[in-house]
């Protein structure tokens, strides 16, 4: 009986934890950029993001980033052109080019490139990206062979 008690009682525990992605399409659902955040259990106030860089099909990669208490969720979105996208969450800054999916060193000021958006938790708690109104999309890298 307590066996089936706590079956029942289990996906209730879970019910209110955050558990979102939302995804910046740079070239298609193929080549992009999505957050993940994940919140273990509903009572705890802290959610772990992460950011996965995708182009398909030469690779994927997640990146873990940070905890951050659950009211604080604001990741904002930079484009430096060449495929090097930036993000940046409170102060820690993520230098990312995905024509590989590989992590670059930290990015100056002046290599940060242009706001993009940002990923946010919504009312219902669900991860979006909201683009910025006058942002224009990064110019696509050169192909491969131009290099």
């Amino acid at each position: 009986m307590k066996r089936i008690l706590f079956l029942v009682l289990t996906p209730l525990l879970l019910a209110g934890c955050v558990r979102s992605s939302a995804s910046y399409y740079i070239d298609g659902p193929a080549h992009s950029l999505s957050v993940r955040a994940e919140q273990e259990y509903f009572w705890n106030s802290d959610v772990v993001v992460k950011l996965v860089a995708a182009h398909l099909p030469d690779c994927q990669r997640q990146f873990p980033m940070m905890t951050l208490p659950l009211a604080a969720v604001k990741v904002e979105l930079y484009g430096a052109g060449d495929n090097v996208y930036s993000v940046r969450v409170g102060k820690q800054v993520m230098r990312i080019e995905t024509g590989g999916c590989t992590r670059l060193t930290e990015p100056t000021t002046e290599e940060l490139g242009q706001r993009l958006g940002a990923f946010k938790l919504d009312a219902e708690k669900k991860l979006v990206f909201e683009q910025d109104a006058n942002a224009r999309p990064a110019p696509p890298a050169a192909p491969a062979s131009a290099r």
